[in-house]
């Protein structure tokens, strides 16, 4: 559809993306001149509404981009008391002791909060500073110039009819164009995927790793809830079919964040993460806690896991990867928004130096240094042996040598050097023969839930003429690969039910892709043992809504 004519907009940076990371650089962009003409583009319905995180964040780069967040009303409401780390049998707890781990596990001093509420009150910021933010405004393509750099992006593309071609209701966009564009899509963007594979900034790192992380909040009965209080186990009922493990967060308001992470290079193809998820919930703990109580929303969403030697190059021709679109979450501390808003920084700080100097459209090489250098790089070099650890070798393994080597990080130096994560998480999925099918108990309703009705409270949404934003590279891989091979584990990796195999008496299996009940996790894009999906995004405002995530 090259053929196209669509408006121009010139302005000085666009940023893809209303994350912390992309809000952070259009508010560091205005604090240096606020004649910058700065845009943010964001997919969701409104600002907030595709952010989903645990979160317990850590200030300190918020101290950095805004020092005075206090005095201007953050959405930082609740300081972490206590902290608790438990391994859990089936039935039974053991209390990790807090002493022996290493200091930068500590949250003394971190906020229970909600992401897509932090985001909200950074919008506002950024926009009485005079950055303009437009929601709902999915950006489908890059535009190169001449020279191969990126210089814009086509943004707010309508109404194309399911074969992609335009519809009675049409609008072509606009095309964004600027002297740098930052793309801070959060995991897995589409965009971000093409520039790290057009420029091959992946080819002197580690394979970058992935977890899916599902998340409900509940409201409990006022008489178990323990404002400020953080809790993590690992163990059951994951155990030695996957890495991952929960975190419960209370919040105010007697709610509580409840959620779930599997790493995504587990080998068994019968591994269900949304049901192990909902089977966490029976532990006797954690069934305490919310017997009584109601779940009012969940979400899911993939997380980037690989850590330091898993960054890719973070610049391009014309521009940067920002926060989890190159990857800055700190794994074992499950952090990842204060990389983020440091990244977002970082890369304003850059691009202003270079309009200064009167450049545009080269690469700002010395952002990735800051990235790898500065306080982003130090965090995550000091825990990047924590996640091959468990891969290769198991929890406990992960808990010792790991915890050792972040004790020794604490002085400067490593006893494993770098470990290396080894496959990516589709090429280490299992063929179905080497495994036993999972027995999943049936949801009760009241602790546990099905997919679907769970998919109800991300009050996702998608229309349902426009063409399926999940693309198969060969429609035939699900059913002639994928389901004799891996029992075509689509149907189970899903947290939203997107994809099912429908059998038919007298016919040919099925592959149904429910592109509608998607909540944009990106899991499918990872996962797939054939990589034969890529997500991509759908036209602006589709999506989940998530209130409070």
């Amino acid at each position: 559809m090259a053929d196209i004519e669509r408006e121009a907009m010139e302005v000085d940076v666009v940023i893809v993306g209303a994350g912390p990371a992309g809000l952070s650089a259009a508010i560091r962009l205005k604090q240096l001149d606020e004649d910058l003409m700065v845009v943010v583009l964001e997919k969701g319905s409104e600002v907030g509404a595709h952010i989903l995180s645990g979160a317990v964040l850590d200030p300190s780069g918020l101290d950095a981009l805004i020092p005075d967040w206090k005095e201007k009303g953050a959405p930082l409401n609740t300081e972490v008391k206590e902290d608790n780390f438990y391994m859990l049998g089936e039935a039974g707890k053991l209390r990790i002791p807090n002493f022996p781990m290493p200091p930068l596990m500590n949250n003394h001093g971190n906020y229970i909060v909600s992401m897509g509420n932090v985001c909200r009150w950074m919008a506002e910021q950024a926009e009485a500073m005079g950055v303009e933010i437009y929601p709902g405004m999915a950006c489908s393509e890059l535009i190169y110039d001449d020279k191969g750099a990126v210089k814009g992006v086509v943004a707010g593309e309508f109404g194309k009819n399911p074969d992609g071609t335009p519809g009675d209701s049409y609008e072509p966009g606009m095309e964004l164009l600027g002297k740098y564009v930052f793309l801070s899509e959060g995991v897995r963007g589409s965009l971000s995927k093409e520039v790290i594979g057009k420029y091959d900034l992946a080819k002197d790192a580690d394979v970058q790793k992935y977890g899916v992380g599902m998340k409900e909040i509940w409201e409990i009965d006022p008489a178990k809830h323990k404002e400020g209080t953080v809790t993590h186990t690992m163990g059951w009922p994951l155990n030695s079919n996957a890495g991952g493990g929960s975190f419960v967060y209370h919040l105010e308001n007697n709610q509580v964040y409840v959620g779930f992470v599997v790493h995504l290079n587990y080998k068994n193809p019968h591994l269900f993460p949304y049901m192990e998820f909902q089977r966490f919930k029976h532990h006797p703990m954690i069934a305490d806690l919310l017997e009584g109580g109601k779940r009012v929303a969940y979400g899911a969403r993939a997380i980037t896991e690989g850590g330091y030697q898993s960054l890719p190059k973070t610049v391009f021709p014309g521009g940067a990867l920002l926060g989890c679109a190159a990857g800055m979450v700190n794994v074992p501390r499950i952090k990842g928004n204060h990389n983020a808003m440091l990244s977002g920084k970082a890369a304003a700080e850059s691009a202003y130096a270079a309009i200064q100097a009167g450049r545009s459209g080269d690469t700002l090489e010395d952002y990735d240094t800051e990235v790898r250098t500065g306080p982003i790089g130090q965090d995550l070099k000091r825990v990047r042996n924590v996640k091959p650890i468990w891969s290769k070798y198991g929890l406990l393994a992960s808990l010792v040598a790991g915890g050792l080597d972040m004790w020794t990080n604490t002085f400067g130096f490593s006893l494993f050097g770098t470990v290396k994560h080894g496959k990516n998480d589709a090429q280490s999925t299992e063929e179905a023969s080497k495994h036993k099918p999972i027995d999943y108990p049936k949801p009760d309703g009241k602790l546990s839930f099905d997919r679907l009705t769970n998919v109800s409270f991300a009050m996702t949404n998608h229309e349902e003429s426009q063409p399926c934003h999940l693309q198969l590279a060969n429609e035939d891989t699900p059913i002639s690969v994928n389901l004799p091979k891996f029992a075509e584990p689509a149907q189970r990796y899903c947290p939203a039910g997107v994809y099912e195999v429908v059998t038919e008496e007298g016919k040919d299996p099925r592959f149904v892709v429910n592109f509608q009940n998607c909540v944009h996790c990106k899991t499918c894009d990872i996962k797939d043992p054939s990589e034969n999906i890529t997500w991509t995004v759908p036209q602006g405002g589709d999506g989940p809504n998530y209130p409070n995530m």
